[in-house]
């Protein structure tokens, strides 16, 4: 699927891709319904039905990442919510092998992720997989979601790149719809971003399953 050859730079997506999204699913459609049905003297019902109203407004945009909107917009601490059940958080299958292979290929790595740097950095307290990349980028301090072309650019005046030789790996096919308008050439996207639902079939990038399926070569001794 992968020519290995042809590929001189790597970004690669963190949740969903790197990380398994059912932290995120189950964050955002149970635990903070919850806590804020709690808080609000509401259902779970009536909680939940209020808050996929407001998710689905932002989304898209750096807002629907950032933390500290959310933190605001529905008077709780966010962080503190995450750090409750970060315990939760879990590599993809294959995510650490692959990120090794790369690694030792001296390939050009880069995280390239919407998450919020607080998000960043309370899921590397329990799995850190940092050390493996070249950068890591958080699209808000390039002041651009990558659905957007201007986060293309500035990644691109931030860390050059040839977008005939890079391989772009993330779950959002809006993203990728993005890095492919941007000129990248090699895109993939994954089949079952959260080990908990379904295998996507429709996808309209290729898609992998596991890492394991595009393993670059180990280097010769």
């Amino acid at each position: 699927m992968i020519d290995w050859n042809s590929i001189d730079t790597v970004l690669l997506d963190m949740d969903g891709t790197l990380l398994d999204l059912h932290f995120d699913n189950y964050f955002w459609m149970q635990h903070v319904p919850r806590v804020y049905a709690e808080t609000h003297q509401l259902s779970e019902e009536e909680s939940t039905a209020r808050l996929h109203a407001e998710f689905s407004v932002e989304q898209g945009t750096l807002d629907w990442y950032s933390l500290d909107y959310w933190s605001a917009r529905l008077q709780l601490d966010i962080p503190a919510l995450k750090r409750e059940v970060q315990h939760m958080v879990e590599a993809r299958p294959y995510a650490v092998e692959f990120l090794t292979r790369l690694h030792d290929s001296h390939r050009d790595v880069v995280m390239v992720t919407n998450a919020h740097r607080k998000t960043l950095e309370i899921k590397m307290d329990h799995v850190d997989i940092t050390g493996w990349f070249d950068r890591v980028v958080v699209s808000h301090e390039l002041d651009a979601p990558k659905e957007e072309q201007a986060f293309w650019h500035r990644l691109q005046a931030l860390h050059p790149f040839d977008p005939a030789r890079t391989l772009f790996i993330d779950d959002t096919e809006r993203v990728l719809e993005s890095a492919r308008q941007y000129g990248i050439v090699h895109l993939l996207t994954l089949l079952q971003p959260d080990s908990r639902r379904q295998k996507r079939i429709d996808t309209r990038f290729p898609g992998i399953h596991h890492f394991d399926e595009i393993m670059p070569d180990q280097p010769q001794p």
